[in-house]
């Protein structure tokens, strides 16, 4: 494929949701400058493909922190992580056609951010390779897919997949980096580094929207807007990187109350589902 396969981004966004390939959704072309003219539109029905995967209902146990000395385990690891980056690029790219009502600044955005998920996704193919673990070796779960469709607008999205899911992986890359660096593993703890690092940004992104459409960024309107049954539970790591979180344009009273929140008995179940 080249660029001018696609006459538009919403063709382009649409193509990489159903890339035939594994190649396609690792090393997409370039996306095309021009949006279509905005136009009211029913919400895609759109699924993705998963080529050379296979899709489990449920998704496999993730490798524990003592067995990481194997590097198999670490690449196991990875697996997932890869697949939360690929589900990730894929969704942003959904948004773009769920929401054509947006702002162009903002579509724009979530094209960006595409680009940075498939970027990160590389990064962790490479590693898994070196480790002896090839991308598709192992059961995937749509997990993402399941809760973020249910997003009926763009401040839901923005709620759940910015603020929510990315949020939490400011505290995931940090706790994995360490884990990797104990067992001697420089280079994957320096990539959980660095999409860490990028990922700040990308949280900003969700909370300067959040604040445009809600008026302003507060916890509990945070709450309100997050498509059932996902919580604060599953979209937060403990430690709280507050640090992370601040650049991200949380406020300490976000910071705190999202610390302090506790989740009714039926949330639990939720949490030991997630994806990390």
């Amino acid at each position: 494929m080249t660029p001018e396969t696609f006459d538009d981004v919403e063709a382009w966004a649409e193509g990489y949701v159903r890339a035939s390939s594994l190649a396609g959704k690792l090393a997409p072309p370039a996306p095309p400058t021009a949006f279509r003219a905005p136009r009211p539109a029913p919400r895609p029905e759109l699924r993705p493909t998963r080529p050379g995967l296979e899709v489990a209902a449920k998704a496999p146990k993730k490798p524990k922190r003592g067995a990481l000395g194997d590097p198999r385990a670490r690449g196991r690891l990875l697996h997932g992580f890869l697949h939360h980056e690929l589900q990730a690029a894929e969704l942003m790219c959904w948004a773009v056609l769920a929401y054509p009502e947006t702002p162009e600044p903002f579509r724009r955005g979530l094209v960006e951010i595409a680009l940075d998920e498939v970027r990160h996704a590389q990064l962790y193919a490479a590693h898994m390779e070196r480790l002896g673990v090839r991308f598709g070796a192992i059961p995937v779960r749509d997990w993402f897919w399941e809760r973020m469709v249910a997003c009926a607008t763009p401040l839901q999205f923005v709620a759940a997949m910015g603020l929510g899911f990315e949020g939490g992986n400011l505290e995931h890359t940090r706790r994995y980096a360490g884990w990797f660096r104990e067992v001697g593993d420089e280079e994957g703890a320096a990539i959980q580094e660095r999409i860490g690092r990028e990922e700040i940004a990308h949280v900003r992104f969700a909370a300067r929207w959040f604040a445009t459409w809600k008026g302003a960024l507060d916890f509990d309107a945070w709450v309100e807007e997050l498509p059932p049954p996902l919580s604060p539970m599953v979209l937060r790591g403990k430690p709280l990187d507050r640090a992370a979180r601040a650049a991200a344009g949380l406020d300490e009273a976000f910071l705190d109350a999202l610390e302090a929140w506790s989740p009714a008995p039926r949330f639990d179940a939720e949490a030991d589902r997630a994806g990390r």
